[in-house]
């Protein structure tokens, strides 16, 4: 009865009724119900729940005031006021499951996601199983995917832009993962990139998985555990650039090691194909990265007291100067914010002297800085922009062959400065295209095009400045020459060869002197630049700063790479990395551990000591995996 009478009432008042509530003669409560997606007392209407009205990018659910973006001013990062850089409508954000609304879900890391989303499918009702369960098990299923690449310490809404070229290419493979396909040919560049130990173990098994639905997986990699999982290894070599492209070895994996410890076939060149292999004398042990001797010597130190940035939790940190110091953890840890935004940002702004008396930022206080005269970041940025920077210009090499080339007979029988031998000023270089060996072909509606010179064909100088040449070289064919060439053709004229030799050291004798600077990786962007802190005169008191120097070195070039560090460091200079190599961590003087996991779970000191005080805490992931490489 009571049932049919609120309807009846629904249909009279066009889906209005009051229900009043009298427990007492006096005491009387109403309330005003409604029937339809509108608020009784003032009109508010909510719109119908559909997936669009949950998105930024949908006009339907986006925050009108900044379009789903969050910002009102994306150059000047202003947060939008209406929506507080949420994206999305009131109405969006006050649906909630659990407390939550879809952007403090999205907000959170993919393990804490994972977690969520678990627990609420356990507490689940028998009548929300049958309704949600699937669309939770998908959600569930795809936030494993992510936790297996090692990504479990990213949070969902992180901007693309923001994220490293490894972390995106796990996510890609994470995605591929989850479509089960089988068939088909994956190829993957240096996935383990920014991975500790831990992580490319797990990247193993998500890539052993994908073989065995059938799949192909094709890795170029120079990670030890990654190679020693494969079924079938292509080496190539036996160097780098000119000197390199052949096969020098090929087959399965098993095989070729157990020909490369056959020492004697080795050394008698029985075993064509794994004489010159590089790779498979390091990774059957036949060439080693020695353990140097310890600096055990006490020296000054850099302490970093109360550290809060990001993940940091209030942390206390110490860096010993005058030695190689390694800054180690699992991915998302904290390694680079304490780095880069603690460690280097205070000491730059201490000894820059800006705002000296104001507050840190993300540290109480920073100890030591009278100990150093200069910060050097040597990061994997570009060495320019422009195609007409590179190695030669960048290092000031360029600027010794110029004068060398203005001081030979013909150019001073001909009135030739240096200045005529630049392809960035006029005189000497080709005016069709300013120097450059190509002119630019602007297209409408397509990107511009780059055509070789027809003037000069791509060499930069007129043919009078061509026509200079020492060796039957003229300094266009100088500027294509590898470096490791340019040495030897260069033989005693000590101001260019001191300068290629430290090229050759970082382990880019294969480099063009004039390759531009747009083409290079970062790398060896990042060697160009500890290259031309070397070539200077070295002073003492010097804080170098790189962040994972080895991604993109073979063991040959990590080899090459740890002497260089090494001189820096003998020559009264402080060297702090952060990397996961452990043929580099093993190296160090000190080590600063960093976790126990990513996200909220780290930011915190784990271990610090010699490499093999970390190898004995038990709750160091890098020491578990750093013991068999001191062995």
């Amino acid at each position: 009865r009571l049932f049919e009478a609120v309807e009846s009432a629904l249909r009279q008042s066009k889906g209005l009724v009051t229900a009043v509530f009298k427990e007492k003669i006096k005491d009387e409560a109403e309330l005003v119900l409604s029937a339809n997606w509108t608020c009784p007392n003032d009109n508010f209407s909510f719109p119908e729940m559909e997936p669009r009205l949950f998105s930024f990018n949908s006009p339907y659910g986006a925050c009108p005031t900044c379009n789903g973006l969050g910002k009102t001013d994306l150059f000047l990062d202003t947060i939008c006021p209406d929506c507080q850089g949420k994206r999305l409508k009131p109405e969006a954000l006050s649906v909630r499951i659990r407390g939550k609304n879809i952007q403090e879900v999205t907000a959170m890391s993919i393990l804490n996601a994972y977690e969520f989303f678990v627990e609420y499918e356990d507490k689940m009702r028998e009548r929300d199983k049958k309704i949600a369960s699937n669309v939770v098990k998908e959600i569930t299923d795809r936030l494993i995917f992510l936790l297996e690449v090692g990504l479990d310490y990213l949070t969902m809404d992180r901007e693309a832009e923001t994220l490293s070229g490894g972390e995106a290419q796990r996510i890609r493979l994470a995605s591929q993962i989850g479509s089960k396909l089988s068939g088909t040919l994956y190829v993957l560049d240096e996935p383990t990139i920014g991975l500790h130990e831990r992580d490319t173990d797990r990247l193993i098994k998500t890539l052993k998985s994908l073989k065995d639905l059938g799949n192909t997986v094709i890795v170029v990699e120079h990670d030890e555990e990654t190679i020693f999982a494969s079924d079938f290894l292509v080496d190539l070599g036996p160097e780098a650039g000119k000197h390199g492209g052949e096969v020098v070895a090929i087959g399965p994996l098993c095989d070729l090691l157990s020909e490369a410890r056959e020492t004697e076939k080795l050394l008698k060149g029985h075993s064509p194909g794994t004489s010159k292999s590089a790779t498979l004398e390091y990774l059957s042990r036949k060439r080693k990265i020695e353990i140097p001797q310890r600096r055990k010597k006490t020296t000054e130190t850099i302490r970093i007291i109360g550290a809060t940035a990001n993940n940091l939790k209030n942390l206390n940190a110490e860096f010993p100067l005058r030695k190689f110091v390694c800054i180690t953890g699992v991915s998302g840890s904290g390694k680079s914010t304490l780095l880069h935004d603690v460690l280097y940002k205070n000491l730059n702004r201490i000894k820059s002297r800006i705002n000296i008396n104001g507050p840190l930022e993300n540290a109480s206080k920073v100890l030591g800085a009278e100990y150093i005269d200069k910060i050097v970041m040597v990061d994997q940025s570009p060495i320019g922009r422009s195609p007409r920077s590179n190695p030669a210009t960048y290092t000031g090499i360029f600027t010794h062959i110029r004068d060398f080339y203005a001081s030979l007979p013909e150019a001073k029988e001909r009135g030739y400065s240096h200045s005529r031998f630049s392809f960035n000023v006029p005189g000497g270089r080709c005016e069709a295209c300013q120097g450059a060996g190509f002119n630019v072909i602007e297209m409408h509606f397509l990107p511009a095009v780059t055509v070789e010179c027809d003037v000069c064909r791509g060499r930069r100088f007129n043919r009078e400045t061509l026509e200079v040449k020492h060796k039957k070289k003229n300094i266009s064919e100088v500027l294509k020459m590898p470096v490791a060439e340019a040495k030897e053709f260069f033989d005693g004229i000590y101001m260019i060869t001191d300068k290629l030799k430290v090229l050759e050291e970082v382990g880019l004798g294969y480099l063009e002197l004039g390759q531009s600077a747009t083409t290079l990786s970062g790398g060896e962007a990042q060697r160009i630049k500890l290259a031309r802190e070397l070539v200077g005169p070295l002073g003492k008191r010097a804080l170098y700063i790189l962040d994972e120097p080895t991604v993109g070195l073979h063991y040959q070039d990590i080899e090459m790479l740890l002497k260089v560090l090494n001189k820096l460091v003998e020559k009264g200079n402080s060297v702090i990395v952060i990397e996961h190599n452990m043929h580099v961590i093993k190296c160090a003087d000190y080590i600063v551990d960093l976790g126990p996991e990513g996200g909220e779970k780290g930011g915190k000191l784990v271990a610090s000591g010699t490499p093999e005080d970390v190898a004995k805490e038990p709750k160091s992931q890098t020491g578990k995996y750093l013991k068999k490489y001191l062995k």
